[in-house]
């Protein structure tokens, strides 16, 4: 972990590794460089909201005044607010670091590693002291004001209290025509695909919402684009929800983060949670086994024999070149094509955590060497079963690719793809 300190204004730790909320905070500390005189809890808090940024400079400074103005009011001295900034170009965290020493609640990490709005808010409850953790944009189309009603669900006993646009009170402002139809196209489609998950609250999409650090700690959170609520509900172990109605209001400043990418990123999100909620989910956290990303590894396997045979014969029998060179140039170009899937694919929640140069080039090196392991293995193998236990050669064959695909899956998660460079 790195840490920057500059007197009063001392960021927090960027994180890397599972996204996973520890049971007990990870800094119950008391606040370095807090002037004389000021009140500060030491230890566990009640509240943290965690709000995540991305150029949201014009929006910070008032954002951060109204949270405290009405936690102060409910909390006072017993709440944090932790501002997750992706790095914006705008120095929005630079903005928040100053703000630092007028608000000595107010605590900020930049992130230069990672990005993703789902992902931050996790990386901020990592951090987190709070008995009670929450999210709210930074750009104020989630009015405050709502957090004491929330605060008030929570007192009251429900694990999980949601600000919905759907909920008696809530609504949108000036949204167009097609953007309304949009969220409740979404929200249907939620519904046919996770309906046990999607049906408990009225707006699932909301990124609005608090929820008990017993409910949700200890699980792997797996989220995907800005539907951090749909893990929450899909993985936490949730009983009482409570809903509060709020308006949904139109920015005042800064550009929409809204695009086409966000609902593909909701609908793959939704598919992923109704696989890994599924009977196959169930049985590989059982077993203690991954058996939807080793699917997702043998599919890929099969797209690089696809590869490997189609060049072998565009090489060997349409130009001319000799076999071995030409099996050799196949060979590592269906590596190369299982490498870019399995990537962005089969591994890509752990490739997200290290996307530098460097680290890509050395995830790509291991795979080949483990590949290369793999190809001696299966042909010990295959003699084994042909020639010792004298099987039928074809099954011999067979067995060995499915040896040696569980012996390249389960090496290449462990040394490939596994975190070794933690900030």
């Amino acid at each position: 972990m790195s840490m920057v300190t500059t007197g009063y204004n001392q960021l927090l730790p960027e994180l890397s590794g599972l996204l996973q909320v520890p049971r007990r905070s990870l800094s119950a500390q008391p606040f370095d460089g807090i002037a004389e005189g000021q009140a500060v809890a030491i230890g566990a808090v009640r509240f943290s909201l965690v709000v995540p940024t991305y150029n949201e400079s014009h929006n910070i400074e008032r954002i951060v005044a109204l949270l405290s103005q009405q936690l102060d009011a409910v909390l006072p001295h017993d709440y944090e607010i932790i501002v997750v900034d992706d790095d914006s170009p705008d120095g929005t965290w630079r903005i928040a670091q100053a703000l630092m020493s007028r608000y000595p609640f107010l605590r900020v990490m930049r992130r230069q590693a990672e990005r993703g709005l789902s992902t931050a808010v996790i990386r901020g409850w990592q951090v987190s002291r709070g008995e009670v953790l929450g999210v709210i944009d930074g750009d104020l189309q989630h009015p405050p004001e709502v957090l004491q009603q929330l605060l008030a669900a929570i007192t009251q006993g429900a694990a999980l209290a949601v600000a919905s646009r759907n909920a008696d009170g809530g609504g949108v402002s000036t949204w167009s025509a097609m953007r309304r139809f949009l969220s409740r196209g979404a929200q249907l489609l939620g519904l046919v695909l996770l309906p046990d998950v999607v049906s408990r609250v009225s707006d699932p999409m909301s990124g609005y919402f608090l929820v008990r650090r017993s409910a949700i700690a200890g699980r792997s959170l797996h989220p995907l684009g800005y539907k951090i609520l749909l893990e929450v509900l899909g993985r936490g172990e949730i009983e009482q929800i409570a809903e509060v109605g709020y308006v949904f209001q139109e920015r005042e400043a800064g550009e929409s983060k809204v695009t086409w990418k966000q609902y593909r990123d909701y609908i793959y999100h939704l598919l992923r949670l109704r696989v890994s909620l599924g009977r196959l989910g169930r049985v590989s956290q059982k077993l203690n086994f991954p058996f939807i990303r080793f699917a997702r590894f043998a599919f890929v396997g099969l797209s690089g024999l696809v590869v490997d045979m189609g060049l072998l014969y565009l090489l060997h029998s349409t130009l001319g070149f000799g076999l071995t060179r030409s099996a050799i140039v196949a060979a590592e170009l269906a590596i190369i094509n299982n490498f870019v899937w399995n990537d962005r694919w089969t591994f890509g929640d752990l490739a997200q955590q290290q996307q530098k140069r460097h680290q890509v080039i050395k995830r790509f090196a291991k795979f080949n060497l483990i590949c290369l392991m793999g190809l001696i293995l299966k042909i010990l193998i295959l003699n084994l079963f042909f020639n010792a236990l004298h099987f039928n050669p074809y099954l011999s064959n067979f067995l060995a690719i499915v040896m040696v695909t569980l012996w390249n899956f389960w090496i290449n998660l462990k040394l490939s793809w596994r975190i070794t460079q933690v900030k």
